[in-house]
C-alpha cells in the first residue's frame, strides 16, 4: 500500500509539472488511472526481471536483465547502459582505493614499490 501511495504521489507531481509546462489539465481520475497503470506495469517488469534471472539460473537480477527489459526503447536502453558503465567504473575506483588502503595498512608494498626495493637491495649487495 505504501509503495502504491508513493507511485500515486510521484505521478501526481509529474502531472503537475506537465500542467505547468504544457498548459494542460489532469483530473483526479486521470491521475489515479495513470498511477494504477504505472503500478501494474512495474509489477510486470518485476516478474519479467525475475524470470530473466531464473532463466540464466541466477537468483539475483543484474544490469544485463534490466537492459534486456529495456531493449525496446533505444533511449532508455542507452541511458541504462550509460548509468551502469558509470556505476561500474565508480565501483572499480572504490575497490582500488580499498585495495591500496588495506595493503598500506598491512605493510604490503605495491608492485612499483616492490621493484624499487629489489633494485635497492641489488645495489647494496654490490
Amino acid at each position: 500500500q505504501r509503495l502504491k501511495a508513493a507511485v500515486h504521489y510521484t505521478v501526481g507531481c509529474l502531472c503537475q509539472e506537465v500542467e505547468e509546462d504544457k498548459d494542460a489539465q489532469f483530473t483526479k481520475q486521470s491521475i489515479a488511472a495513470i498511477s494504477e497503470i504505472t503500478f501494474r506495469q512495474c509489477e510486470i517488469f518485476a516478474k519479467d526481471l525475475e524470470m530473466f534471472a531464473r532463466h540464466a539460473k541466477r537468483t539475483t537480477v543484474t544490469t544485463d536483465d534490466v537492459k534486456l527489459l529495456a531493449r525496446r526503447s533505444n533511449s532508455l536502453l542507452k541511458y541504462i547502459t550509460q548509468k551502469s558503465e558509470e556505476l561500474a567504473s565508480s565501483n572499480m575506483e572504490q575497490k582500488e582505493k580499498k585495495k591500496k588502503k588495506s595493503s598500506t595498512a598491512k605493510g604490503e608494498r605495491t608492485p612499483g614499490e616492490q621493484e624499487a626495493a629489489v633494485t635497492e637491495n641489488e645495489d647494496s649487495n654490490m
